[in-house]
């Protein structure tokens, strides 16, 4: 599906441009804990962004609702997780990190979904 690959190429345009920014732009400015949380934030939504291409690639393969459902939890999860974590870095709002786990949840639920298509499909 083409949706996918387009979520895929913006989410990893925006990991590569938020990674600079955190290298660039914060250091100096947050502590070496907030940068190694932005860090982080940029690391799965690049991970994530990988998982996204692929699900794209295996849409134009394969039709499955697994397939689909891994995608939007992989994207969900991104804007879940990264997110939180892109905001809760520079301002220390706690609230903002209660949210991280479900994202974590929503990713470990698209590496299962994509599993599960992976076994029926292939």
């Amino acid at each position: 599906m083409k949706l996918f690959l387009i979520l895929g190429i913006i989410n990893g345009f925006l990991a590569v441009a938020l990674g600079a920014f955190g290298t660039h732009g914060l250091e100096g400015k947050l502590s070496e804990k907030a940068l190694s949380t932005w860090e982080k934030a940029v690391n799965y939504q690049m991970f994530h962004t990988m998982a996204l291409l692929v699900v794209g690639l295996l849409l134009s393969r394969f039709q499955a609702a697994s397939l689909s459902t891994a995608g939007w939890l992989f994207f969900a999860g991104i804007i879940l997780f990264s997110g939180s974590l892109y905001i809760y870095a520079p301002t220390g709002i706690r609230m903002f990190a209660m949210i991280t786990p479900l994202g974590g949840l929503a990713f470990l639920a698209g590496w299962i979904a994509l599993g599960y298509a992976a076994i029926k499909l292939v």
